[in-house]
């Protein structure tokens, strides 16, 4: 297991952390000439979070083109579990590389894509027979994983959960439970998609979380009454912990409690691991804190440290369910992607990663919960492992949310030497997707900038 108390490694170019009495001035020069360029050429939506033009990454560092120096702690919207550039995972990139690198798996197959479902399978808890299919993204496997419910069970509806986020395709935007920046002006929507509340004790109405819980599972229950009929419904698709949602922990048992109101109306659990998986949560799969076996599991992101790979795991019986050629692509399971999907492996295994999340989570939660008591814009700290967020509000009373103070905070941040992701459906959540690799150093320093950043900002009311 990693320890996590070597210092960071020297850039390979000029590069330093900035401190509080030298802030950095962003974007810098050569930064804002490329920035200026994009502004010219590339449509207005494509929003930059921070004004960063990387040169190089190594580990949890960034170095940007201006040879300033960053402590990643969104690490590419939870893709770089094992870090940028990897050596590893480099190594096999290149290697595979030389050796080809594109026939489509259905045309000329290539075993690095049996190998990596091989060892997936083996990493899901239970001893159900399962089968992979491979993908692009997570959007994609969410996609996939709703034709092949559709396919198995013959019904058309689908249900998912108010704040959940599972991708940007028309399904996957339908299944999404936020307006903005993700559905506005895109409809109409898929029909046939239901949404039920997700326990979200902070905003919850009622008092303890296993009320909270009660109320969910009522709800869902009750939507069998009032909205869908059950013998329509082909699967309810879940989080097990709500990623753009803003890190939203349901309580433990709350996907068992789903899974067996499933059970009684055949209807098959979804369970999008997309975010949450491959140790970010100090599991290598969140389900395994909350005791179910989906029966189809969602994995992408971190699955090939940034390449375009997604995963859709599921009983053999349901996935052997959909017609001959109704899922795949032409770019499905590319062989690089599956190359570096395997060193990914290997690198969480030899290294320790799944035990250095829950610790590190443990130091962020030690470092960001005493915020509540030191400002009152801290209105929640919640997570589960080393998937963290910090939740900002204007009045604590009524949990007002405080999206320009959360944007204010990650600037803020950014300047000295930091770069943080907001979520939430307000969008007033600091999401901390930190790289499992990050050293005690890097990471009790940019715990230190946060926590400077949140009371540097003018506080609501408590």
């Amino acid at each position: 297991m990693i320890t996590h108390t070597t210092p960071p490694q020297g850039a390979r170019h000029e590069g330093a952390w900035a401190d509080d009495a030298h802030p950095l001035t962003l974007p810098g020069a050569r930064s804002r000439a490329v920035l200026e360029r994009a502004r010219n050429l590339l449509p207005d939506a494509l929003t930059i979070s921070a004004p960063v033009v990387i040169h190089h990454g190594e580990g949890a560092m960034v170095y940007d083109v201006d040879g300033h120096a960053f402590i990643d702690l969104g690490g590419g919207v939870g893709c770089l579990a094992v870090g940028h550039a990897h050596p590893r995972v480099v190594r096999a990139i290149a290697e595979q590389a030389v050796r080809f690198i594109h026939t489509d798996f259905t045309v000329v197959p290539y075993e690095e894509y049996v190998q990596l479902a091989e060892r997936l399978v083996r990493t899901i808890p239970g001893t159900t027979p399962r089968k992979v299919a491979l993908f692009n993204s997570g959007a994609e496997a969410v996609e996939n994983a709703v034709k092949i419910a559709r396919a198995y069970t013959g019904r058309p509806a689908i249900i998912a959960f108010d704040g959940a986020f599972h991708g940007r395709t028309y399904m996957a935007m339908t299944l999404t439970s936020k307006i903005d920046p993700y559905k506005r002006n895109f409809g109409p929507f898929v029909p046939d998609v239901y949404r039920v509340p997700f326990p979200y004790q902070y905003r919850s109405h009622l008092p303890t979380p296993e009320e909270t819980m009660a109320y969910c599972l009522g709800r869902l229950e009750d939507a069998f009454v009032t909205t869908v009929q059950p013998d329509r419904v082909a699967a309810v698709i879940v989080e097990p912990v709500q990623g753009e949602g803003g890190f939203v922990v349901p309580p433990l048992g709350f996907l068992a409690q789903v899974q067996r109101l499933c059970a009684r109306h055949q209807i098959l659990l979804i369970v999008d691991e997309i975010q949450t998986g491959y140790g970010r949560t100090g599991k290598m799969w969140a389900i395994e804190h909350m005791s179910v076996e989906p029966d189809l599991l969602l994995a992408g992101k971190s699955i090939a440290s940034g390449l375009p790979l997604a995963a859709v795991v599921g009983r053999r019986e349901v996935m052997d369910g959909v017609a001959d050629s109704g899922i795949g692509g032409t770019y499905v399971g590319n062989p690089v992607a599956c190359a570096a999907a395997l060193a990914v492996l290997d690198v969480i295994q030899t290294e320790g990663l799944v035990a250095c999340a829950q610790v590190i989570g443990n130091r962020i939660a030690e470092a960001c919960l005493p915020l509540q008591a030191a400002s009152p814009l801290v209105g929640d700290v919640r997570g589960l492992g080393a998937m963290m967020a910090v939740e900002l509000v204007t009045d604590r009373a009524r949990k007002t949310p405080a999206p320009t103070q959360t944007r204010n905070v990650i600037r803020r941040a950014a300047e000295h030497g930091v770069l943080l992701l907001k979520a939430g459906i307000y969008g007033n959540v600091i999401r901390i997707l930190v790289p499992l690799v990050i050293t005690d150093t890097q990471l009790d320093h940019a715990l230190a900038i946060l926590r400077s950043a949140i009371l540097a900002e003018p506080q609501g009311s408590a």
